[in-house]
């Protein structure tokens, strides 16, 4: 079965392994375009190396992923490289140049990927460092930046070539409360705003119901619930009601 014009992201049967450890087990599930889909499971279950199938990081053992109409498992490098431009990777820990100034980290993959002049190019970082509030942050060392100043960061080098599918991975950890919320606010803006696709790897439900429209759960290599918040909660599976939960 392939995927619809409506689909941004859909995995069929998607196996993985390292070595002896199965970590996901034929895994099937689709994100529509513009949706916002949360990963949630316990450590160890799959969930970041399921953005890294997506991005093409990794290669499953088993198993299609498309992107749009692309099925990527696939495709050669020149191939690859097209589909990975419509998509932007906020990784854990920023994943910041830290040689390199705030501006440019982000002109960087413009001059590089794209044929933009040196003036779309001052114009489009300055438009995204607004957008994440560091607009007058543009000459700082990341070495200087707060712990939530660099998710801030590296979410605006993740959508300088404005991707039209965001991979976020664990985008609050290590953040207090307050400042999780404004990153959440910063991605849930992406989605209503622009219609970007969402995919976020979290352990912090109270942020992923706020942002996320569905929800898989991921245990011991399996995909053992997925829907909405409410499909999530009323599942046969204890681990995916426990993981959902706003009181666990």
């Amino acid at each position: 079965m392939n995927p619809d014009d409506s689909t941004a992201v859909f995995f069929q049967s998607v196996s993985k392994s390292f070595g002896a450890k199965e970590v996901l087990h034929e895994v099937s599930f689709n994100v529509a375009a513009g949706e916002a889909l949360c990963i949630l499971g316990r450590s160890g279950t799959g969930k970041s190396v399921t953005l890294k199938l997506i991005i093409a990081l990794l290669r499953p053992d088993a198993g299609k992923i498309w992107i749009e109409q692309d099925e990527i498992t696939t495709l050669k490098t020149e191939e690859l490289s097209r589909v990975r431009r419509k998509i932007g990777f906020l990784f854990q820990d920023a994943a910041l140049f830290d040689s390199f100034t705030l501006y440019e980290n982000l002109s960087l993959p413009l001059a590089r990927l794209t044929s933009k002049s040196q003036e779309e190019i001052d114009s489009m970082v300055v438009k995204v460092l607004r957008e994440v509030g560091l607009a007058a942050d543009k000459k700082t060392m990341p070495s200087q930046l707060s712990g939530g100043m660099r998710k801030r960061a590296g979410l605006a080098r993740a959508l300088v070539l404005e991707p039209k599918i965001l991979l976020a991975d664990e985008p609050v950890s290590g953040l207090d409360r307050i400042t999780a919320s404004e990153i959440d606010e910063l991605l849930l803006q992406q989605k209503t705003e622009r219609q970007t696709t969402l995919i976020m790897v979290t352990h912090d439900v109270h942020g992923a119901r706020r942002v996320g429209d569905r929800f898989v759960v991921f245990d011991h290599g399996h995909l053992v619930a997925y829907g909405t918040a409410a499909e999530v909660e009323s599942s046969d599976n204890e681990t995916a009601r426990q993981l959902i939960s706003l009181s666990s």
